[in-house]
């Protein structure tokens, strides 16, 4: 037995999980929030109880040492030197890696060297790995990227039509993100239905306030909708997905905007958001459709319409899926917007009947009707496991 963590850091959070391997049994979870702001807040489960504290916690390194107090206070480890393994959450692996790594100064290096890919989320992993390597030095450190499943796309399908050069010169390619999550996805369903995993053919949707699509080809990424940033693929929250890219030459010379206004309109302010006017939150969204708003009844629909179109493209892009799985917020939990996207892919012979999504949440279910030509499922995504599984294995190959 073991004690492994998934550290997931964030600017001003942290999320995390305490697994007990390899049962894989969940002893603690939790998060710590507005790091280096007034109130920041602590927040942990276990066994049935709940903490939560609003307190000063001015850095990470005072966090880190919260969640550590904690876990010893409340008795899921007998002493810091139980927790054997930790997977850290490091977003942005660029090219250099297709897999999880053991914590190394050449993995350091190069993970520096990629933050100009993702300068916000790849700085935050960075000082997430120092505060746990700090407050535990003896236990072995695994580096989990979201972009590391996407490594196996072909070229033809990660390369944009733009001149060669810039992807020669600075690696100006799709990435795409949440790699961890459709992992999790392909290998559930994999397990559920006993099939070899190079024989999983599925379009894996990770929906929720970020969201993206993959099409998985024999167990593998194929094509996935984000690409060089999280912003491209379809409609999110509050990011507009992929739009005419002559859009904002045309912006900036009407307006005359720069860069990081242009930055925060399509990243923060589009999407669910932009076009509602309501909310970057779904559920506020169908909220107010169903109040009869034209804006937020619209806003369903564009995001219904863009996931349609990737989920059909993917299809036929491999040749034809064996199955459809909805994850993330919005996948697991608004039957509403699975519905609608089910209506229509019913060009493939999708039957998703009522009785079998509404009031369908954040449970593991077969949604498709025996009649369905391709299998539907609601899968709760889980990568803090994946990111517990690669810290293990790493542990034990390191014994």
């Amino acid at each position: 037995m073991a004690i492994v963590m998934s550290v997931n850091a964030g600017s001003s959070s942290f999320k995390f999980q305490v697994f007990e391997m390899p049962e894989e049994k969940v002893l603690a979870q939790g998060n710590v929030e507005r790091i280096g702001l007034e109130n920041s807040i602590f927040g942990m489960k276990f066994d049935g109880n709940k903490i939560e504290e609003v307190c000063d916690i001015p850095d990470h390194a005072v966090a880190v040492q919260k969640i550590m107090d904690a876990l010893v206070d409340n008795h899921i480890v007998n002493q810091l030197e139980d927790i054997q393994a930790i997977g850290h959450r490091m977003v942005h692996g660029g090219e250099y890696f297709d897999h999880s790594v053991l914590e190394s100064e050449d993995a350091i290096n190069k993970f520096i060297e990629l933050t100009d890919l993702a300068p916000l989320h790849n700085p935050a992993g960075l000082l997430g790995y120092r505060s746990f390597k700090k407050a535990l030095p003896n236990a072995s450190h695994t580096f989990v990227f979201d972009t590391a499943f996407h490594q196996t796309m072909p070229k033809e399908n990660y390369l944009y039509a733009i001149p060669y050069e810039y992807y020669e010169k600075d690696k100006v390619r799709r990435y795409g993100m949440h790699g961890t999550s459709h992992l999790y996805l392909t290998q559930r369903y994999a397990q559920i239905t006993g099939k070899k995993l190079e024989d999983v053919n599925i379009v894996t949707c990770h929906l929720g306030n970020g969201g993206s699509i993959t099409a998985v080809k024999n167990g593998k990424s194929f094509k996935t909708s984000m690409g060089f940033t999280p912003l491209a693929g379809i409609m999110m929250g509050t990011r507009c997905g992929d739009i005419d890219p002559a859009i904002l030459v045309f912006l900036q010379k009407k307006y005359g905007y720069d860069y990081e206004e242009i930055d925060n309109l399509l990243n923060k302010k589009s999407g669910l958001l932009g076009v509602s006017g309501v909310s970057s939150d779904s559920r506020d969204v169908e909220a107010a459709a169903a109040q009869g708003n034209e804006r937020a009844i619209l806003a369903q629909k564009m995001f219904a319409s863009r996931v349609i179109e990737t989920v059909s493209g993917y299809i036929g892009l491999m040749g034809g899926a064996d199955a459809i799985i909805f994850a993330g917020g919005i996948g697991e939990n608004a039957w509403s917007y699975r519905k609608a996207i089910c209506d229509g892919l019913s060009v493939f012979g999708v039957d998703v009947p009522d009785e079998l999504n509404i009031g369908v949440r954040a449970k593991e279910a077969k949604l498709s009707s025996d009649n369905s030509k391709m299998e539907v499922w609601l899968l709760p995504t889980n990568e803090e496991l994946v990111m517990a599984r690669d810290a293990y294995k790493d542990l034990m190959e390191n014994a």
